[in-house]
């Protein structure tokens, strides 16, 4: 299978500044005029104890700036354009999705933000604004799974101003104080002081907390001259406090309104996430570094001697933990999380309902990224965020509806009881050896078209089980909601690595299409159907260990139609609170007695931590896999 992603360094920009806008000549930014005054009516001049809190918050900049430059995060951007809708007020039309790694260090210089006024000018001329390097600023994970460093315009999103945020370039006016989550902030108007002859500086509002002064959230846009004046894309950025006292950007929102519409529709909306801090970039002598093993024990007197059959099954599960290991290191993969830990309490007990014992306990882990997709490497099965986030419906008792995540395990489980490996290629590490900086061309971990419908019969048996079979209605109901939307959302249903629910493009009938009739037809006007989430609505991620928790946000009731938000990219509003040591890793447990399952497994508590574990004595099976 071939990645549909863009392989050309920088084409993410060139759509993100461009291709989101109308297609007729100078449509690609907005002109107009700002007014200093008017914009700071409602700041006040800030006293003394505000004037240090800023100085505060100048100095934390550039340790901010300094320390994203030793970094190597992944960027992720997803675009949604926007069109009318009759009954919803909006829906999407189509969408574009990015993923690439960034050396922020190259990023980050004196020329990054200056415009290129051949290109943002002129007659037939480019608009693209402050994104001079725009045409060579990504460095795709698409086609080949790129993972190179390039630069990055829309990084100006992430930095208020890399080079000259301080008080001879910007005015502070004081606004009120504010509580973002648990955290305390003072809000403050920020403008470049008139006569600067520089573009791209930035215009808006900054939240600074009042601990150490460290900028935790702005948002605003980038202003040029007075005398030639182009506004850019509003945007809002929140941060992190993923260290003692460093805050680091996680997350931005980009939207930007139709002046054509009567219906006040946007015209785009982007969210772009920010994640993989601990990778660095690695000096070039460490390409061929070589590991020590650590803290092993000799246990070689104690071992079995190993069957046949027992050495296929150990040479599978090499390759299985070569490839896992290698997508974590990239910056794919979560960390080991509870989450995870849940995701392989359920998957365990559809193994239990269903009579089946494999040789090898099922591990689960997240995949980062926004396309929704699952695959199974070996005995490890990967979900994408993004596809937790969309299925993670909760009712208004506060229970989640456990059908979606069952039907999703259940299409992976059924590759692995159907002995659909991975390619045993890979357990020679050799063929995963190559430093992060490299291109990291693509492992074929998706299933063919063959396995994906043996599968997916197979599934359907599984979720056939009584404890299960209540459940469908839900996955029935998420599969119905998509099928209305697959079409404008093709960048969302393209997996990067592994299976995704559709087809193909030229086939967007769905791998497990039999359970759409398992129950009632979608109704958008019914205010108690709920059959998929906006995006980022279950799960958030640590930008800096990459572990992904549950969200615990109140049940929203829905008022109109246009509450639901299927699939859609929604602002960013963080529960901010101060860094918090990890605790001491508790001593391991004897194994707890399993409570026997429940005889609904079609909802559960909205805190997937407490899902019912796996049936302490399941039936006798014959062992698979």
């Amino acid at each position: 299978m071939i990645l549909g992603k863009q392989s050309i360094a920088g084409l993410a920009l060139a759509l993100f500044v461009a291709t989101t806008l109308p297609s007729q000549a100078g449509a690609g930014l907005l002109k107009g005029k700002k007014k200093p005054d008017a914009d700071l009516s409602t700041s006040r001049k800030p006293t003394a104890a505000q004037n240090a809190l800023i100085d505060k918050a100048i100095a934390r900049e550039k340790v901010v700036v300094k320390t994203i430059k030793e970094r190597a995060p992944l960027v992720e951007t997803y675009i949604q354009n926007m069109k009318p809708d009759p009954l919803l007020g909006q829906v999407p039309e189509s969408d574009q999705h990015f993923l690439s790694r960034v050396d922020f260090k190259s990023v980050i210089n004196d020329q990054s933000y200056a415009v290129n006024k051949d290109t943002s000018t002129g007659t037939g001329g480019s608009k693209m604004g402050f994104f001079k390097h725009s045409l060579s600023a990504v460095g795709s994970l698409g086609g080949s799974l790129h993972l190179t460093f390039h630069e990055a315009g829309f990084v100006q999103m992430l930095l208020m101003d890399s080079n000259n945020f301080d008080r001879q370039h910007y005015s502070f006016g004081y606004v009120r104080n504010d509580f973002l989550g648990n955290t305390p902030t003072a809000v403050f108007d920020v403008t470049p002081i008139s006569g600067k002859k520089d573009f791209g500086r930035f215009f808006g509002r900054v939240w600074i907390e009042a601990r150490n002064g460290n900028v935790v959230r702005f948002n605003g846009d980038f202003a040029g001259t007075q005398e030639d004046q182009k506004e850019f894309y509003h945007f809002d950025s929140w941060r992190t406090n993923v260290q003692p006292d460093l805050w680091l950007p996680t997350s931005f929102y980009v939207e930007e309104s139709d002046p054509k519409s009567v219906s006040r529709t946007l015209k785009f909306k982007a969210i772009n996430h920010i994640w993989g801090y601990v990778l660095k970039v690695p000096p070039p002598e460490s390409e061929n570094t070589s590991l020590d093993v650590v803290g092993a024990t000799d246990v070689s007197n104690d071992a079995q001697d190993v069957s046949p059959l027992g050495a296929q099954r150990a040479w599978v599960q090499q390759a299985e933990d070569n490839v896992v290991e290698r997508l974590f290191q990239a910056g794919l993969l979560d960390a080991p999380s509870e989450f995870d830990k849940t995701l392989e309490a359920l998957a365990n007990n559809i193994l239990a309902y269903n009579n089946i014992t494999l040789s090898r306990p099922i591990r689960c882990r997240t995949l980062l990224t926004e396309p929704l997709e699952s695959l199974a490497i070996g005995n490890t099965i990967v979900v994408s965020k993004s596809l937790l986030d969309t299925t993670g419906v909760v009712t208004q008792d506060g229970a989640q509806q456990m059908g979606n995540l069952n039907a999703i395990l259940a299409f992976q489980i059924a590759h692995i009881i159907l002995a659909h490996r991975l390619d045993t290629k890979y357990a020679f590490n050799d063929r995963l050896l190559f430093p992060s900086t490299s291109v990291f061309n693509r492992i074929p971990m998706h299933h063919t078209d063959a396995d994906n419908t043996a599968a997916a019969k197979k599934a359907l048996e599984l979720l056939n089980a009584k404890e299960l079979e209540g459940g469908q209605q839900y996955f029935s109901l998420y599969l119905q909601q998509l099928q209305q939307r697959v079409k404008s959302l093709k960048a969302l249903n393209e997996p990067m690595i592994g299976d995704g629910l559709t087809k193909s493009d030229e086939d967007p009938t769905f791998w497990m299409q039999a359970i759409t009739a398992k129950g009632p037809k979608l109704d958008m006007k019914d205010l108690k159907q709920q059959a998929a989430m906006p995006l980022a609505s279950f799960l958030r991620f640590d930008p800096w260990t990459d572990q992904v928790f549950v969200m615990h946000s109140p049940f929203e009731p829905l008022l109109t139609a246009a509450d639901k938000m299927p699939f859609e990219v929604e602002p960013v509003y963080l529960k901010l609170s101060y860094y918090k040591p990890p605790a001491d890793a508790a001593p391991a447990a004897a194994a707890p007695a399993a409570a026997p399952p429940a005889a609904d497994a079609t909802t559960a508590p909205a805190d997937p931590a407490a899902a019912t574990a796996t049936p302490a004595t399941p039936p006798a099976a014959t062992p698979q896999n």
